[in-house]
């Protein structure tokens, strides 16, 4: 029986040292039919030579994860921009030999930049799967084997994930699946921060799963639609996760399939202005969309108390006061909308 087709897409702006050491790692699976599609939003460093010069052979991979392997070099690469030819044919060949790369004319966000990875492999690739994967991670061998056999044992698990470790911590778990805070509007990962004695070690069905590895079956998007754009960065599969619940798929935490994961790398979660201002900005657009009345009201309540503490405490603790003005550009934004 032939394994199930799969599709990884990974978004890289300006980050071509992750980027190269994802890469490095998903060629050395043990998973034998998948295709790489890297979609740049737009980067503003040497990300497109770097990664052609990493698919060539000319750039090698220093990681503590992994020995660098030359033997598999060079490996495909076929550019293309955002409007790609319509008239791109499929080699014959491996497709773990080849990486597509799609050249963004500007940076459209993690579910745009996904949507247009996910729009080029179910136009040309037609794969049972489709793994959306951070460009800040590292995968292990056997993960993705893990991952779709799992999938192909239940019809009512939609959509997959690992248990991810923090990458400079190997043995402490960062989430081991999701689950939703509908008071306070945020994802918790379960587990983090603990090391890991095996205690989540069970398959167990999870709320949501981590976008920095989401493994979707494709008979679920096509029932679903794409990620929602509005999003741009954060919440957004959290919100595709519940479309996906509201047509009876359900996600499963698969703790056989492993991968590391530098955390916050792209966005820099509520450290930095960009994460700060998307994260408060899109939990108001997430409540409004899903949560009931009650955990809504007390929701805004929560918000309103931390709308006068939570912006002057983090800047004064990372010592940044752009960050007290993302706080409330989000925060103005999402009341507008």
């Amino acid at each position: 029986m032939d394994s199930p087709r799969v599709s990884i897409v990974i978004i890289n702006w300006n980050g071509w040292e992750d980027t190269s050491e994802c890469l490095e790692s998903l060629f050395q699976i043990n998973y034998p039919n998948f295709d790489v599609i890297i979609v740049d939003n737009a980067s503003e460093d040497d990300s497109l030579n770097k990664i052609r010069e990493y698919c060539s052979g000319n750039l090698s991979v220093e990681s503590s994860f992994l020995k660098y392997n030359h033997k598999n070099k060079p490996i495909d690469l076929l550019e293309y921009e955002e409007e790609y030819d319509s008239e791109f044919h499929i080699k014959d060949g491996k497709t773990d030999q080849r990486i597509i790369l799609i050249k963004n004319r500007e940076n459209i966000g993690f579910p745009g930049g996904n949507n247009v990875g996910i729009k080029f492999a179910l136009k040309f690739f037609n794969p049972n799967y489709i793994l959306l994967l951070n460009n800040d991670t590292i995968v292990n061998k056997d993960f993705l084997t893990e991952l779709i056999k799992n999938g192909e044992f239940r019809e009512d698990i939609g959509i997959l994930g690992p248990k991810i470790y923090f990458y400079d911590k190997p043995n402490t778990i960062w989430s081991a699946g999701c689950k939703i805070s509908w008071k306070l509007s945020r994802g918790i990962h379960i587990g983090s921060n603990e090391f890991d004695k095996g205690q989540y070690n069970a398959k167990k069905e999870v709320e949501y799963v981590s976008g920095s590895a989401f493994l979707i079956k494709t008979e679920v998007i096509q029932r679903i639609g794409l990620m929602d754009e509005e999003y741009f960065l954060y919440f957004e599969e959290s919100d595709w996760t519940l479309k996906a619940n509201h047509k009876g798929y359900k996600s499963l935490y698969v703790p056989q399939a492993k991968i590391w994961h530098k955390v916050s790398q792209s966005g820099g979660g509520i450290a930095k202005p960009t994460g700060l201002y998307y994260i408060t900005r899109n939990r108001w657009i997430f409540m409004r969309k899903w949560s009931n009345k009650g955990d809504y009201l007390i929701f805004i309540i929560y918000q309103c108390i931390g709308a006068i503490i939570f912006p002057i405490f983090l800047s004064a603790y990372y010592a940044n006061l752009k960050l007290f003005k993302a706080y409330y550009s989000g925060l103005l934004d999402a009341l507008q909308l």
